[in-house]
């Protein structure tokens, strides 16, 4: 059908992973699509690139630990009965800057990739997703400079299960705010972040 609008995704882990470097059994690493070759990987870089893939998702998909099966934490390996789905929040935005800076990426597509694209399909522009008059004030203070290794204690979500594990990366989120207050800092929680019904029209 001609008109209709299409937009295109991709997630961290599909931009960082690789096929052939997961070892057998490490089902930490399943999720629905699968991960594919380095190949594969280096089109979807091009592909953001190039504007074809309009935006960067989490995918956020968490399960306890035995439902992962995963060879790493003394299960079968089984990729057949493992749960499909990588825990992604509180590491894609550093984890896609990492893989951005070892591209010569500058930084300004995290904010069109993670941010104003997804509000604009989401039918939010003017109101999420960007730093302008009259719209919420969520933001994060981002050090693009921080160097640290992903470990559990730094993993913000109940199962502490993640294929990152152990993986060098640059940059890290020092606050989030959400509509002009702050919820988190380096420090923990600061109030309890809490969602609000948008009614859209038209």
């Amino acid at each position: 059908m001609r008109g209709v609008p299409i937009t295109v995704e991709t997630c961290t882990h599909y931009l960082w992973f690789a096929a052939e470097e997961i070892e057998d059994g490490a089902t930490e690493f399943k999720c629905t699509p699968p991960i594919r070759n380095a190949e594969n990987r280096e089109a979807l870089w091009q592909g953001l690139e190039a504007g074809i893939i309009d935006m960067v998702i989490t995918d956020h998909s968490p399960c306890p630990a035995e439902m992962k099966g995963s060879k790493t934490n003394g299960g079968e390996g089984r990729w057949d009965h493992a749960w499909g789905g990588i825990s992604t929040l509180g590491l894609a935005l550093p984890v896609l800057w990492t893989a951005m800076q070892r591209r010569g990426l500058p930084i300004e597509n995290l904010g069109r990739w993670m941010s104003s694209a997804p509000a604009k399909l989401a039918g939010l522009t003017g109101r999420k997703g960007e730093l302008v008059a009259g719209a919420d004030a969520d933001f994060v203070v981002f050090n693009p400079d921080t160097e640290w290794t992903v470990a559990n204690e730094q993993l913000h979500f109940r199962h502490k299960l993640s294929p990152y594990l152990g993986a060098r990366l640059r940059g890290q989120v020092v606050e989030t705010w959400l509509r002009g207050s702050a919820v988190c800092s380096a420090n923990g929680f600061s109030q309890v972040a809490r969602g609000m019904e948008i009614v859209r029209h038209g």
